[in-house]
């Protein structure tokens, strides 16, 4: 269940259940048992349900009326005007015949557990009036949400805080989770998210054919390069990593040892002649060989079996790294572009988007951070339309013709035909000194064996939270390298399963 469905997926696999046979006030009453379930298990006496006019407050209505036949005192407190209930909504509400109460900040104290009914996932407009202030009785009240589909102020579809949001201790939601589920600020809302079946049959997603997927085994596993007794270090492909000048080549060599880690038979490290004593003297299974200038590099690059480069991490910004970067993206090798590489196209990005049209038979990966994102893609953040991360990702992989890692607690790897993976694994303490470089070298690592681009990008994302989460606090870059081994066993042996 690894697919993320946005607002209008999620109505439409609605629909298609609904045509295929399912009724809808069905669907209702599963979300809304889903919803007491989860109420029911905290052991609770007391429970408000704050419901709005829409079918999420239908979902909290069915959710009431179970409650109360387990014996709970329950009450409904509504925001909104009762006649625009339709539907499988207003039908649940004619079968809630407990205490219905005027929506008042007031009442929310008064109450063992809250379920936040008031708005669905599809919420495009900033909360005000009564649903506000009720949004903040409920956050300040201090006793546990359920939040039933997504906390109430929260966009579905971007994560955005619409206004103010719901501070939910859980989220019940049902078939597949939304973008919104995953994305900051709205994942911060959410608390433990459970999926609910509540009868939509899967196979709805055939026709809907959803392109984004949470990151995680379950969706790039299949693909994922497991070492076979008969494979050897060349089969296993060669990574080269351009390092710096000497003063900056620690950000290289970083990059180099993730990608040796993340499986890469071998690994070379290009160094410029002035920095050549310091980074043999520091590497022991990377190879390192003196390379000065795009020349040198693209002569490096002419040896086939080196089939991947990471240029950027320490390598200075300005004509030469252009020049390097140009050189890379004409052989035929896999490139990922990270740091310094990409802020020196910022202020020529078509030069680098060309160069990258001209060669669609081997992947290119951007992985900028924000600050980088800002200053390539320009021109996105400058659209008059407000664009959220994930439709900033999207347009720069569509534009760039890359594909673009957009980095954070959140990070989003998008592909230019559509394909997204949202990650949710990045612990806070990654947040240090050369953890980018590290991710940089576990992608190129992943490529080097064959991997494709955008499963190779979204895996790297996903191991380089998992080695964090690992190490925990504390944790610096060089960490990341040493406790890939223990998430690669648990790795390996989940996907034997």
């Amino acid at each position: 269940m690894n697919e993320v469905l946005s607002t209008f997926e999620m109505a439409e696999a609605d629909r298609l259940a609904i045509a295929g046979g399912v009724a809808g006030i069905a669907l209702m009453e599963n979300a809304g048992r889903a919803v007491a379930d989860a109420v029911a298990a905290l052991g609770v006496r007391r429970v408000l349900v704050v419901a709005g006019s829409g079918n999420n407050g239908g979902d909290g209505f069915v959710a009431a009326r179970l409650l109360a036949v387990r014996g709970l005192d329950v009450r409904v407190a509504f925001v909104g005007d009762r006649a625009r209930l339709k539907g499988d909504a207003a039908l649940a509400a004619e079968r809630w015949t407990g205490k219905t109460i005027l929506a008042d900040p007031a009442v929310v104290r008064d109450c063992d557990v809250t379920i936040d009914a008031i708005f669905g996932a599809g919420l495009d407009r900033d909360v005000q009036g009564l649903p506000r202030a009720m949004i903040e009785a409920i956050n300040a009240a201090g006793v546990p949400v359920i939040a039933v589909d997504l906390p109430s102020g929260v966009n579905g579809n971007s994560g955005a805080v619409m206004g103010v949001a719901v501070k939910a201790a859980q989220t019940v939601t049902f078939f597949r989770r939304k973008p919104g589920h995953l994305l900051l600020p709205g994942r911060l809302h959410c608390g433990p998210v459970t999926v609910a079946d509540i009868g939509i049959p899967p196979s709805v997603l055939e026709t809907i054919k959803p392109k984004t997927f949470v990151n995680e085994p379950e969706f790039w596993g299949a693909a994922f390069p497991v070492p076979r007794p008969e494979g050897h270090k060349y089969s296993r492909g060669h990574a080269v990593v351009v390092s710096g000048g000497l003063s900056t080549t620690g950000a290289a060599r970083l990059a180099a040892r993730a990608s040796l880690r993340a499986g890469a038979g071998l690994v070379t490290l290009a160094s410029p002649t002035e920095a050549l004593a310091v980074n043999a003297a520091n590497s022991l299974a990377v190879m390192v060989r003196p390379v000065d200038g795009a020349a040198e590099l693209a002569d490096l690059l002419a040896d086939k079996r080196r089939n991947v480069i990471v240029l950027g991490p320490g390598g200075g910004v300005g004509e030469a790294m252009r020049a390097q970067v140009m050189a890379a993206l004409a052989s035929g090798a896999a490139v990922v572009l990270d740091a310094d590489a990409l802020t020196s196209f910022a202020d020529e990005p078509k030069q680098l988007f060309a160069a990258i049209a001209a060669r669609p038979e081997r992947p290119v990966v951007l992985t900028p951070h924000g600050g980088e994102f800002a200053s390539l893609f320009n021109s996105i953040g400058q659209s008059s339309q407000v664009l959220n991360k994930f439709e900033k990702s999207h347009a720069a992989a569509k534009s760039s013709g890359a594909i673009v890692v957009l980095k954070g607690a959140d990070t989003v790897v998008a592909a230019a035909d559509g394909r997204a993976s949202i990650a949710e694994n990045a612990p806070p303490y990654l947040a240090t000194a050369g953890a980018g470089d590290v991710l940089a070298g576990l992608i190129a690592g992943l490529l080097a064996q064959g991997m494709d681009g955008f499963a190779a990008a979204s895996a790297a994302v996903w191991l380089h939270g998992e080695a964090a989460r690992e190490f925990g606090p504390g944790l610096i870059a060089e960490d990341l390298t040493e406790t890939l081994p223990a998430v690669y066993r648990r790795l390996f042996a989940a996907l034997a399963r």
